[in-house]
């Protein structure tokens, strides 16, 4: 996932009023109104359009610990919740804070009260979280989609949470997968590399033999690429048979999982070929601006 350097900041701008801006705040943001302050957690209800959907377990504890220690460093960012909402205010952002705080025994949490639209409520949760890069590939394919309902271009989103439009192509394309290698994706079972092996197959049928044997065999996306080529060949033979397949050589189990963090993390292929105490790193990619994508992703890594 490539985030255009600055592309961010600006989105979160103009989102969120209050922070010096380059270009005019999209409908629905007002003024800030106030400065943090205290407010009840059970006043509080749960962000609806919240697009991050997996909050893991342990991270969650161990945030409660650090609360217990050091209260709540960032605030939370709330709007008054709609008429007829059983609780008087609605998060925005910063679930993971207000759940956390709720594990730690906290009474309240510091908040800021901001006028937020319906309208701009997803919009403002998702910029948050791309930029702390919090949500899962589905998760992402989710609110982009939401967006996209809403009249958004796949230009437009990119504009506004900083990514190119390739990049929101690609996660919009995660969600023909069946609601199986949705999960398997957003669990981590399958990569966005093995991801993009079963979307090279159009059949279902094969797709779900696919994915059964990727996760049966822990196949490499290197691996799992030459078989579904092989599938979706015009001599492909149907998903019930067992095709020829070039048994892939045998891979150490951690050189296995570092190349699908890789191929995850670019989302492309990646080769590693070790000779002793040398090898070499190989990444592919198909046009310029996939080479432009990458170098940048690359260099910029550390500050993403």
């Amino acid at each position: 996932m490539v985030i255009r350097k600055g592309a961010l900041g600006r989105g979160l701008d103009a989102l969120l009023p209050g922070a010096p801006q380059t270009r005019a705040a999209p409908m629905g943001a007002s003024e800030l109104r106030a400065a943090a302050i205290e407010l009840p957690i059970d006043a509080i209800a749960p962000n609806p359009q919240q697009p991050r959907r997996v909050f893991a377990e342990a991270d969650l504890d161990a945030l409660a610990d650090s609360i217990r220690r050091h209260g709540v460093l960032q605030p939370v960012l709330v709007r008054e919740a709609p008429a007829g909402s059983p609780r008087k205010y609605e998060l925005v952002v910063g679930e993971r804070r207000w759940r956390a705080s709720q594990r730690a025994g906290r009474a309240t949490i510091p908040a800021t009260i901001q006028n937020i639209t319906p309208q701009a409520l997803l919009e403002v949760a998702l910029v948050e979280n791309v930029q702390r890069r919090d949500l899962n590939p589905i998760e992402l394919a989710l609110a982009f989609r939401a967006l996209a309902d809403a009249g958004r271009t796949q230009e437009q989103i990119g504009e506004q949470v900083g990514l190119e439009r390739s990049t929101i192509a690609n996660h919009l394309r995660l969600l023909d997968l069946s609601k199986e290698a949705q999960e398997d994706v957003e669990s981590g079972r399958l990569s966005v590399g093995h991801a993009k092996a079963l979307l090279q197959l159009a059949n279902p049928e094969r797709r779900h033999w696919l994915r059964d044997r990727i996760l049966h065999e822990q196949l490499s996306v290197r691996a799992a690429e030459e078989l579904a080529r092989e599938l979706a060949g015009p001599r492909a033979a149907p998903a019930s048979a067992s095709p020829r397949t070039r048994a892939p050589a045998a891979v150490d189990p951690n050189l296995r999982a570092l190349i699908d963090q890789l191929e995850s993390h670019l989302m492309t292929r990646v080769r590693i070929q070790l000779d002793g105490r040398r090898g070499n790193i190989s990444i592919d990619f198909s046009s310029p601006d996939e080479f432009s994508r990458l170098t940048a992703l690359i260099l910029d890594g550390k500050r993403l």
